[in-house]
């Protein structure tokens, strides 16, 4: 297995700060559309009578999309680059959520959340590959974490503006609304946007079959690549658990008025913000641009404060609950700039997309599977508690999975 060079200098010389603005911009408007699901989850439980695991069902309908699509958009973004792959995407989501705002089937609801899923997922490694071509090895975990901060940020403006628009308006026409924003928002991206010169080039090659099933045969050999998107499975699904269930454990556990609740999801969304920048400067300017060590802090401290969210009284004033959620979201919503980075410096350059769009397909089970059996234990137990411990025990998972990933690495570069 071939670990990409580290590039010392830009890919390019341009204007990669501006290119980062619009690809930015893109990421926070898909996410506030699709992230939505998450504060607007209350609200949608009462309009359609669903259960904890129908509330669970949601996030991973998108996420089912994100992982069929991750692959062929990946693939097809390192052929067409990301300028086209950026309007796809966000006409994808904006559309299907808009159509979604005139149903009543739960069934119905979920199919064009998949919908959506798609485009959410491709957004990953069209921006990516983006990042990736614009930046040197020492700026991107900087430059990824920004980026991916868009993913935290949308979330947290879907909590500030939709959730109480839509307490007072109706979901429904608070979301059809933000779905015009966001399909607004992509044509405009696409007419600035430019991809690198070097990003064009590559795209003039000619594929075929046969090329392309070497190219995913290459993705599903290489072990590491393999491991980290086997860790994100555990940190991905961790962190939709907290962002789908934050506001209804709040609310209904901790006795907390619905607006108090959001506004803990904004700060957890926040402080994951934060984090996506924070770890990746970290990682830059601390670490020599290692990551692997980062998401070992990273899945520590979410076993931690799972374990203490797990035994939080009802009646804990709302002051204590911020430091909490702040350190959780920082961890646990914080990683996906870091496993970005590492999925894509897996490979050669020429291949950043199909990577991001492998490791995000493995990483998106973890979303399908952990926020339903999170919801199903709540049901069950008509408590919480246990469901934040089942988040600790996938953290000690996590763990084993990348000291397992650490020691073929050090392997490789002993025998280099």
């Amino acid at each position: 297995m071939k670990v990409a060079a580290r590039d010392k200098k830009p890919a390019i010389t341009g204007h990669p700060w501006k290119m980062l603005i619009w690809l930015l911009t893109a990421q926070i408007m898909v996410a506030f559309i699709g992230r939505s699901l998450a504060p607007l989850g209350v609200l949608i439980e009462e309009d359609l009578s669903l259960s904890k695991v129908q509330v669970g069902l949601l996030p991973s309908a998108l996420f089912l999309g994100q992982a069929m699509a991750s692959i062929p958009i990946g693939l097809a973004v390192d052929r067409i680059g990301s300028k086209r792959m950026l309007l796809v995407s966000s006409l994808l989501i904006g559309i299907s959520f808009l159509l979604m705002t005139f149903q009543s089937a739960f069934w119905l609801v979920l199919f064009l959340i998949m919908i959506g899923g798609l485009g959410y997922g491709g957004m990953h490694p069209t921006t990516n590959k983006g990042i990736i071509y614009w930046f040197s090895q020492r700026q991107r975990g900087t430059a990824m974490g920004i980026k991916q901060m868009g993913i935290t940020f949308g979330s947290a403006l879907s909590a500030i503006l939709l959730l109480p628009l839509a307490a007072s308006y109706g979901w429904r026409i608070v979301v059809l609304i933000a779905c015009l924003c966001l399909v607004v928002t992509g044509v405009v991206a696409f007419l600035f946007y430019r991809d690198p010169p070097q990003e064009t080039e590559i795209s003039k090659e000619k594929s075929s079959f046969k090329s392309i099933y070497s190219s995913i045969m290459k993705m599903v050999n290489n072990k590491p690549l393999f491991l980290v998107s086997l860790s994100a499975m555990g940190v991905n699904g961790s962190q939709m658990c907290l962002n789908t269930y934050l506001v209804l454990f709040a609310y209904e556990q901790l006795s907390i008025s619905l607006i108090l609740a959001g506004m803990l999801l904004v700060i957890s969304e926040v402080s994951g913000s934060l984090g996506r920048v924070g770890w990746g400067m970290i990682s830059d300017h601390l670490f020599d641009g290692k990551r692997l060590i980062i998401l070992v802090f990273i899945a520590s401290i979410t076993l931690c404060v799972s374990v203490i969210v797990a035994f939080i009284p009802d009646g804990t004033p709302f002051w204590l609950l911020v430091p909490i959620f702040t350190v959780f979201g920082f961890s646990v919503s914080g990683f996906n700039g870091i496993w970005m980075n590492l999925a894509s410096e897996l490979v050669p350059k020429e291949q950043a997309g199909l990577s991001s769009g492998f490791s995000i397909t493995l990483g998106s089970a973890g979303v399908i599977i952990i926020p339903p059996v999170f919801g199903f234990f709540v049901d069950q137990n008509q408590s919480y508690t246990f469901s934040w411990l089942f988040i600790s025990v996938i953290m000690i998972v996590v763990l084993f999975i990348l000291a397992r990933l650490s020691s073929i690495k050090d392997k490789s570069i002993s025998s280099a």
